[in-house]
């Protein structure tokens, strides 16, 4: 269905589109969270589903303001009680910061990222000529079987990088949980605030004391090439 804003989807997570804005998507590992940690998420999210919408919000609103509340929940689980760790290591982290960076200035502008431990954050702009072109390539299909900017891209970074870390790892299977959490920056302030919580990541879950000692960030490669926050990370920055 489509709200006042954007295209809505939902799976077991809300899923909003809005053509122009920026967007913000975590992945977790397959695993991640531990069954004490999946039984906190549910009893959360059945505590938040049990409350009425607030007077002063619509229901699209609160739909996304408990969204983002367990979110809130999950990503202190995962910087702090997760059980799987496999991208603490470089070359499997590596994998992750180049896939993002492949399509940089192609598909995208890309705004922020890092790669952490158990979890990666990242945000970013579909560029509205690979949004055109998309469009273009899905005019012949059924409504119901188009995809989204947001699906074309993050499906291609979680298939590719799944694939390659599991070559490296020797193993098959998921590498990635089926569903990421994702939100859009509503205007320029919420986009600075985005990028400063993706890029502060590293630094709250006391894996470094400044967010650009974190090597697998956004953060990082703006100390090393002079970006200041809210300018895009160029494809260069893969060399």
């Amino acid at each position: 269905m489509r709200d006042h804003e954007g295209l809505f989807r939902r799976r077991d997570l809300p899923h909003i589109d809005v053509e122009g804005k920026p967007i913000f998507i975590t992945a977790c590992l397959q695993g991640s969270l531990s069954q004490v940690g999946l039984s906190k998420i549910r009893k959360y999210r059945d505590e938040l589903n049990a409350k009425r919408t607030p007077p002063d919000m619509t229901a699209a609103e609160w739909e996304m303001k408990k969204h983002k509340l367990v979110f809130k929940l999950v990503d202190s689980l995962l910087d702090r009680a997760s059980p799987v760790k496999l991208l603490e290591e470089d070359r499997l982290a590596k994998i992750v910061q180049d896939a993002f960076l492949h399509f940089a200035d192609e598909r995208y502008r890309l705004l922020a990222f890092v790669v952490m431990p158990s979890h990666h954050h990242w945000m970013f702009l579909p560029l509205e000529s690979f949004t055109e072109e998309l469009a273009r390539s899905q005019m012949n299909l059924d409504v119901k079987k188009r995809r989204t900017p947001r699906e074309v891209i993050s499906h291609s970074i979680q298939s590719y990088t799944a694939t390659q870390c599991n070559r490296l790892l020797g193993t098959t299977g998921a590498f990635w949980q089926t569903e990421t959490f994702d939100h859009f920056a509503r205007d320029e302030a919420e986009m600075l605030r985005i990028i400063d919580y993706i890029e502060q990541n590293p630094v709250v879950a006391g894996l470094v004391k400044k967010p650009a000692e974190h090597r697998w960030s956004s953060a990082h490669l703006r100390q090393r090439l002079g970006i200041q926050p809210g300018e895009a990370i160029p494809k260069i920055a893969v060399a």
